[in-house]
């Protein structure tokens, strides 16, 4: 039997007044995976170990099956995966966001919607200003970028920046954990405030401005560790001969390559509303043909649920729904090989809270031949009546790949 897990990132969430007390997944017209929770079995995941900060790395990590507490090491050693970065063993890897400040409080976390090409302009220009033999800054994707540090001290408080908008930057400086992360506390905070000053002018954030666009106008680095140590997926789970990751993020990507997965680049792939729906479809079917598992990444829930917009989050919704898990169902349905299907959120990115919450996530698992539990339609409260009922750390992807 062959495996696909389709992950729509942060599509969890609370009851909205507006919507009538539902929550987004109760509102949204999502017949396939309705079809999914009826035909197949239901159950709440908790994805964020106690004591670990809802972050996107530590849930998807978790989803695929990894102790928390032994391969932990935040987000920048998975973006420098992503993007090639080979780490040396000292290399402190953070995630180096373009943000942008306005009177002194952070705005956003990703500059109104930066393009690759605009920031590795930005990067490039940091690097040569900033860099050396110790720093080194590399170009990642839209807002999100790498920063390596030689010889960094990876014990510090780092804030992530979508979990503060609004608040004076200041307040949200590095802060050391201990007295040896000071010397790195005091890089990063330099690093922070010398780059404030030198995009400030900069001739593409003066256009932007000029545009009614928001300037990307500080670095903000955060989710330092070093190379972690992940036993692939093919090791762990004989089936998994050979397997693929699609997703138009660095730090899901970066976990693929870990995992021993190959990384499927899709054109058209933004993390964002308008990312590529069908070109990841596609290639989600083709790489099954060839292999055995594949991990279907889509962002766009969660970008919405941190712009706080529910309308947009429930065309992210009902889009994966139609444009992607349709026709990857329809694709599959009668092969000779059958198909296990699983369909879940990493974690929940409610509206009105604008940033991730540790909440469990429903998911529902269908293949040919399971026995269905009785839930009906795919949502966060009809998961609680499912057959699973609520598992923890790897018991989702051991009862998964049972089959």
């Amino acid at each position: 039997m062959k495996h696909i897990i389709i992950l729509g990132d942060g599509m969890a969430d609370w009851q909205v007044p507006a919507l009538g007390g539902k929550t987004l997944l109760q509102y949204a017209h999502i017949p396939n995976m309705d079809r999914i929770a009826r035909m197949g079995r239901c159950g709440l995941l908790q994805t964020v170990p106690e004591g670990f900060h809802p972050g996107s790395e530590v849930a998807n990590s978790a989803i695929l099956g990894y102790d928390q507490r032994k391969v932990y090491e935040g987000r920048g050693p998975l973006e420098a995966a992503s993007i090639g970065v080979d780490l040396a063993d000292d290399d402190l890897a953070l995630r180096c966001n373009l943000i942008c400040i306005e009177d002194g409080r952070i705005k956003n976390h990703s500059c109104g919607r930066l393009d690759t090409e605009e920031a590795d302009v930005l990067i490039r220009f940091l690097q040569e200003k900033l860099g050396s033999e110790r720093i080194h800054f590399y170009t990642g994707v839209q807002y999100r970028h790498l920063l390596v540090v030689k010889g960094g001290n990876k014990h510090l408080r780092c804030t992530p920046p979508h979990d503060v908008p609004g608040t004076p930057f200041r307040d949200c400086m590095v802060e050391a954990e201990t007295p040896e992360a000071q010397e790195t506390a005091d890089l990063l905070n330099r690093l922070i405030l010398a780059s404030q000053e030198l995009l400030a002018n900069h001739p593409l954030n003066l256009k932007r401005k000029a545009e009614g666009r928001d300037p990307a106008n500080s670095i903000w680095p955060w989710g330092g560790g070093y190379r972690p140590a992940m036993t692939p997926l093919t090791v762990t789970y004989p089936q998994i001969r050979s397997g693929a990751v699609i997703t138009a993020v660095d730090l899901i990507r970066g976990i693929g390559r870990y995992a021993g997965l190959q990384v499927i680049d899709v054109e058209g792939a933004t993390g964002l509303y308008d990312t590529n729906y069908e070109g990841k479809a596609r290639a989600a079917v083709e790489a099954l043909k060839k292999g055995d598992f594949v991990y279907l990444h889509v962002e766009a829930s969660d970008e919405a649920g941190h712009d706080g917009n529910v309308e947009l989050k429930l065309q992210t919704i009902e889009n994966l729904d139609r444009r992607a898990i349709g026709p990857i169902i329809e694709a599959v349905k009668d092969w000779d090989e059958p198909v296990a299907v699983a369909v879940l959120p990493d974690h929940p990115t409610p509206c009105a809270h604008r940033t991730h919450t540790s909440d469990p996530v429903p998911f529902a698992i269908y293949y040919p031949g399971i026995e269905p539990d009785g839930v009906q339609v795919f949502d966060e409260e009809a998961a609680k009546e499912g057959g699973y009922g609520l598992l923890h750390g790897d018991e989702f992807i051991r009862e998964f790949m049972k089959h």
